[in-house]
């Protein structure tokens, strides 16, 4: 039996598969399908979805062999944490269900402050080392600088020869069972520059549909915006300077700056679907600041350890949140 043990409940919610998240499961009504699009599309079509959608699911985009790659340095340098059943193949990144999931906690996920270490005495090697993969270079000087990925941006955005990647990037993990992402959009940690980001995030390597990926909520982008500009208004009656509220949490977030932990709760708020699907190795969602997202709960049912990344992608030429131009670290302040 799987370490991560799923939680008891009949009713499958999308595809027969059950999707929990951090407040439970989702039910069939709250949930539907990402739509994917094809990076052949036209420039003009995939700006329209993406300025319709908040969002682009591209399929295939990248070399699957070059995220495969990524995938096994990755675990090649997390292995001596003992994160991987034995035996088993680091690129295929497979949890060991003898160990307990609390030590090998998600860097992101259940952090108090939201940017603080995760985890106990217990964690600290695997913590360690998963912070440590921000730095290599087969990382940050290859995967993140991905030409097609830095080009496909460029072509959709219209910045051309002035798209930057910042450095700044969230490299997670999440093992079977431990907690998720909770429900947030990117512009609350972005408010030092204009709402013009991009995001990609790169699954490394294939996610099933109950594997934790990345969930969207439907038109969530619009709902964004308007929960960003009703925190503006509040500030400015509030007497709060621009850069008070540059660095002020909106009272309807919670300390860690997400909008919610649940989204289950959440969709049921906003009336709004999650849009879920599984993801293969070389897919890319490029999502803008206001698209809200979270994740589900990896119940993968061979114990596949889900790693993404967020790279952010800027206008040079425009106002850009300065603080993301240094690499990743724990309570860095963003």
């Amino acid at each position: 039996m799987p370490h991560a043990e799923l939680p008891q409940d009949d009713t499958p919610t999308f595809r027969g598969e059950k999707l929990f998240v951090n407040d439970g499961l989702l039910r069939p009504d709250q949930v539907g399908a990402l739509k994917e699009s094809s990076a052949d599309l036209s420039t003009q079509e995939l700006r329209r979805r993406y300025d319709q959608d908040g969002y682009i699911f591209l399929k295939g985009l990248l070399p699957r062999e070059d995220v495969l790659k990524a995938r096994e340095e990755y675990f090649k340098m997390l292995a001596p944490s003992g994160v991987l059943k034995p035996g088993t193949s680091a690129v295929d990144g497979i949890f060991d269900d003898a160990k307990d999931k609390a030590d090998f906690p998600g860097i992101g996920a259940g952090v108090a402050d939201g940017n603080g270490k995760p985890g106990v005495a217990t964690s600290e090697k695997f913590v360690d080392l998963a912070l440590d993969a921000h730095y290599a270079d087969w990382y940050k000087e290859t995967f993140c600088k991905h030409p097609v990925l830095r080009d496909t941006i460029a072509r959709i955005s219209g910045w051309g020869d002035k798209t930057l990647g910042v450095k700044r990037s969230l490299l997670r993990n999440n093992t079977p069972g431990n907690k998720a992402i909770g429900v947030h959009y990117d512009q609350i940690f972005l408010r030092h520059g204009e709402p013009t980001s991009f995001t990609a995030w790169v699954p490394m390597g294939d996610v099933s549909l109950t594997g934790g990926g990345l969930i969207y909520l439907e038109n969530g982008h619009t709902l964004g915006r308007e929960v960003e500009g009703e925190f503006t208004r509040k500030a400015k009656d509030s007497g709060l300077s621009d850069e008070e509220t540059k660095n002020a949490f909106n009272q309807n977030m919670l300390s860690t700056g997400l909008l919610a932990d649940g989204p289950r709760q959440y969709s049921d708020t906003f009336s709004r679907r999650w849009l879920v699907t599984s993801y293969d190795a070389g897919d890319v969602v490029l999502h803008n600041s206001y698209a809200i997202h979270a994740s589900t709960m990896n119940y993968d049912p061979n114990n596949v350890i889900r790693v993404g990344t967020d790279l952010r992608f800027v206008d040079a030429s425009r106002p850009w949140d300065k603080r993301w131009d240094k690499d990743y670290s724990f309570n860095d302040g963003v």
